[in-house]
């Protein structure tokens, strides 16, 4: 009988494994809104980036070629949304809810293609792929206790997505461009003034925070999926990332710990045994998003104005109208 020790840390490792995503969600949607900009197609892009890691690492059994293919599908879905938002001025938060439902309808229509021209018993995912993508080994500092496991036994996206977390973090508040980028989101007129050229400034970071989104769909649909593509494979995750950027009030290195959290209430259903609570499955289910939902409240009434939403975002920009 596995011992509570044993129980813990797996649901530590698991709840990890279930940030990873989340993380790459919420720091691309939390670059996106510092340009002034809130994308609700975070869903959509994760779609995107998941399909084309699939079907890109299913051709070419390349782990560099799956995870640009993954971080390309998230970046043309963003700049989709910025030509429509940026340059024609469409409505964002319209925009980004047709993204999702885009996003959502190719993927899963792919994905199914896919598997339905595939011959029978193929191994979607190679082994040099799989190898590639699956937890690190980092010999004697895998085997020590707990941190081994906690800290040394992931793969190679879920280091890249806390790098990214801590270089966004530098990047926003001790680089010229970043403080360009918050000025571009505070007030986009001022920045404009000031000679920053906001339109490349929105279309970059637009980009670069829907290629993010885009490596959390490979992530799972390679690493979490292992290679099999499932309908409706992103479930919602993505709508999870945009309300985590509020509970990280904008700031990358508190969006790790709020995807922990979220990650740790997406897979507690597996490890509460019903010995303990005979507690209904859908409750599971639902939990995430009701806690999202209470963040969301919380957050609005106790928010400092230093961790405020930038103050341009859902406001589109017209330099005729400075």
């Amino acid at each position: 009988m596995t011992s509570f020790y044993d129980q813990t840390l797996a649901f530590l490792y698991a709840a990890i494994l279930a940030a990873v995503p989340l993380l790459y969600g919420t720091l691309g949607e939390i670059l996106t809104e510092k340009a002034g900009h809130i994308n609700l197609g975070v869903e959509g892009m994760m779609y995107l980036g998941a399909i084309a890691g699939f079907a890109v690492g299913y051709a070419t059994s390349s782990p560099a070629l799956t995870l640009l293919a993954g971080f390309a599908a998230g970046a043309l879905g963003a700049a989709i949304y910025a030509f429509l938002t940026v340059t024609l001025r469409a409505n964002q938060n319209v925009t980004g809810l047709t993204l999702t439902v885009f996003g959502t309808g190719v993927a899963n229509f792919i994905g199914e293609q896919i598997k339905t021209l595939a011959p029978v018993g193929t191994a979607f995912m190679s082994e040099g792929l799989k190898a590639a993508l699956t937890p690190l080994k980092l010999g004697a500092a895998s085997g020590l206790p707990v941190v081994g496991k906690l800290v040394f036994s992931h793969s190679i996206l879920t280091y890249l997505a806390l790098l990214c977390a801590i270089l966004m973090s530098l990047y926003l508040s001790r680089t010229r461009r970043g403080l360009n980028l918050r000025a571009v989101g505070e007030n986009p007129a001022a920045a404009d003034a000031m000679g920053i050229s906001v339109t490349r400034y929105k279309y970059a970071h637009i980009m670069l925070g829907g290629g993010l989104s885009g490596l959390g769909g490979v992530y799972i649909s390679m690493v979490t999926c292992l290679g099999n593509w499932q309908p409706n494979i992103v479930a919602g995750q993505g709508w999870i990332a945009v309300a985590l950027v509020i509970f990280a009030s904008w700031r990358p290195l508190r969006a790790v710990l709020g995807s922990l959290v979220f990650g740790a209430l997406s897979v507690l259903r597996l490890y509460i045994s019903k010995d303990v609570a005979d507690i209904p499955a859908a409750i599971f289910s639902m939990l995430p998003f009701a806690v999202t939902c209470m963040v969301l409240v919380a957050s609005s009434i106790r928010m400092k104005p230093e961790n405020c939403q930038p103050a341009s975002c859902g406001i589109n920009y017209f330099r005729e109208e400075r």
